[in-house]
């Protein structure tokens, strides 16, 4: 989404808005991507469904109302109303990609068609419906102008994008020129996605160019991996096949050959702000080791682990190349097994992995009182407090609202976010890092020496997080507060070895007190299946710690809307086909974590730390 300014959100005119349709509008609208919409596969409303004509617009009402609630709830204020569609001025447009029509309102009134004509179209043989289509409703036509009419021009787009997607100082050179998609400004190109090239088998980035003109030959710099790589070839795709050009300006998609970022990565010509970070929607949650079975192989997997990492930005993985084993980590079990089948297929890579293994988080559930922690040679002492975090906190720097990372000391952006959450001057201030959803407060008064150690204080800080008390997984969702220290004069007396120990120390007696705790991923699932599986299907999920939500029976079909643990879905998809007789699907619509049962918490974290080998005082 980081690369366009527009997008034609397609959905079923059977099926409707379905979970994967509303986790690509969040993401849209989350970008400042504006949204269209084309209902498709309406030929099955006539030959399957029988509707009449009347029904069919009913059913066009129906998706248009589901679409714009999605988009008057997730979009930002200005947009909740301007960006809703309407099928009267052209902004919904319906027909059959496999047919190849489309129509729309404007475009019917234009050519004199009703709706009965498309009933008639849909009975035609084929030969009569291509002429048809090809004089009266051409899909790329239809399709084109609601772009054109209705989806923003770079220059436009920008003055509203850029603000959201970009936390540097808007009023520097960079800034205006971002803001202005400037040919002649300074370079800024994002890279959203890695291709393999498939004649060369070399690595393409592709990717949005905001603001300035990339050259053949040009050197630039990659603000994430902190090195510089030559432009050797640019590319603009025609349909799917790249055509080399020498030169091209801002508000383009491209790509670009002998620059091998990741995804995310901001191309510039000098140091500068990148962008923010590419968000997905799930975060992983299953994790598998993979190995070789033949040791020769091991440099060709760590190659293919990195190139994979590049393609699937949603995939996770760790590289131990001394070793030989690597974790891949993905959103579920299905997921994984995908990525292995590539592997072994497209790579012959004779690989083995273990048993999927659920990824958990720590966090707390009360305010602890401040816990002493001492550097090994007593000389210094930091005082700190953990708590929960607020929930709107958190969902706001889910969502991107709060920037992550360390906090410059005039954050104006920052304040005036936490200041609409009702944030004093001085809780603002004290805020020094946002890390991986939680959240550093340096609440000390008036100490000489805080400025020579608080990075210190940081690494340590986000070491814990990374890797909590309880059984070494990631913590999430806290405020940890500094409330007071105690250094050493002499800075001999206070370096890293010193201040991580004492740091650590002090966070985790904090998370202890605070009676720690594992929460567990959990997926929201949409289940649909035939009526006579109902019972079945609601028997599984009940068996796997499921809890229904929401069960819905039209036309002998019935939905069924369950938030099931990830640790117990294990096994889902056979478990599903085997109860349905293969005529059961799930869909993936939401994520989040939940506490743990206190009858599972021991047992698991036993098992964890097991798999780890952590023994009892790590």
């Amino acid at each position: 989404m980081r690369a366009i300014d527009g997008t034609i959100v397609l959905v079923c005119a059977v099926e409707g808005i379905m979970p994967q349709t509303e986790t690509v509008i969040k993401q849209a609208l989350r970008e400042r991507v504006k949204p269209v919409l084309f209902i498709n596969k309406v030929d099955r409303l006539i030959k399957e469904m029988k509707l009449t004509p009347e029904g069919m617009q009913q059913r066009f009402v129906k998706i248009i109302n589901e679409f714009n609630d999605l988009v008057s709830k997730i979009a930002d204020g200005e947009f909740k109303e301007k960006w809703l569609v309407n099928i009267n001025d052209g902004s919904v447009a319906f027909g059959s990609a496999k047919e190849n029509w489309a129509l729309s309102v404007p475009f019917m009134i234009k050519k004199k068609i009703t709706f009965k004509d498309i009933f008639t179209l849909v009975e035609m043989n084929d030969q009569d419906r291509k002429e048809w289509v090809w004089k009266n409703a051409p899909l790329y036509e239809v399709l084109l102008d609601m772009a054109v009419k209705h989806l923003p021009n770079p220059l436009d787009a920008q003055q509203y994008r850029i603000p959201k997607i970009w936390r540097g100082d808007l009023e520097s050179e960079f800034g205006k020129n971002l803001m202005t998609c400037d040919p002649k400004g300074k370079i800024a190109f994002v890279i959203t996605r890695i291709v393999i090239d498939p004649r060369s088998g070399k690595e393409i980035s592709a990717g949005r160019l905001f603001s300035g003109t990339i050259k053949n030959g040009m050197e630039v710099y990659l603000n994430l991996a902190k090195k510089k790589q030559k432009v050797q070839q640019i590319f603009i795709y025609n349909g799917i096949k790249p055509e080399q050009i020498e030169e091209i300006g801002p508000g383009n998609v491209l790509a670009i050959s002998g620059v091998t970022g990741e995804a995310g990565e901001t191309v510039t010509l000098d140091v500068e702000t990148p962008f923010e970070e590419l968000k997905h929607i799930f975060e992983p949650v299953v994790t598998k080791s993979i190995e070789v079975k033949k040791m020769m192989d091991l440099p060709k997997l760590v190659e293919t682990l990195k190139q994979v990492a590049k393609e699937d930005p949603s995939v996770k993985v760790e590289i131990n190349e001394q070793t030989g084993e690597s974790l891949i980590s993905g959103m579920g079990e299905l997921h994984l097994e995908i990525i292995e089948n590539r592997i072994k297929t497209e790579k012959g890579l004779d690989v083995k992995t273990s048993a999927p293994i659920v990824v958990y988080r720590e966090t707390v559930n009360k305010e602890s009182p401040e816990m002493e922690g001492r550097s090994p040679n007593k000389h210094n002492s930091f005082f700190i407090s953990v708590e929960p975090l607020a929930d709107n906190i958190y969902e706001a720097i889910k969502s991107g609202e709060i920037p992550e990372g360390r906090v410059k000391k005039k954050s104006q952006e920052l304040a005036n976010v936490l200041a609409k959450f009702g944030w004093d001057g001085e809780s603002i201030r004290s805020v020094r890092d946002v890390y991986k959803g939680n959240m550093f407060f340096d609440k000390t008064k008036g100490e000489v020496h805080i400025g020579e150690v608080i990075e210190m204080v940081l690494d340590a800080y986000e070491m814990v997080m990374d890797k909590g008390p309880l059984a070494r997984e990631p913590c999430t969702k806290m405020a940890v507060s500094l409330m007071d220290i105690k250094l050493h004069e002499d800075a001999i007396h206070r370096g890293p070895a010193q201040v991580y120990p004492a740091v650590r120390e002090s966070i985790t007696e904090a998370m202890n007190q605070a009676d720690a705790c594992l929460l567990e991923p959990v997926q929201i699932h949409l289940v649909e299946c035939p009526d006579k599986f109902l019972s079945g299907v609601t028997r599984l999920i009940g068996s796997k710690r499921g809890q229904l939500l929401e069960v819905k029976q039209e036309e002998m079909e019935s939905t069924i809307k369950a938030k099931i643990p990830v640790g117990e879905m294990i096994g889902w998809s056979n478990d599903l086909r085997s109860e349905t007789e293969g005529r059961g699907v799930s869909s993936l619509m939401d994520q989040l974590f939940e506490k743990l049962p206190q009858s599972l918490t021991k047992d698991i974290i036993r098992k964890i730390r097991e798999r780890k080998g952590l023994a009892e005082n790590q």
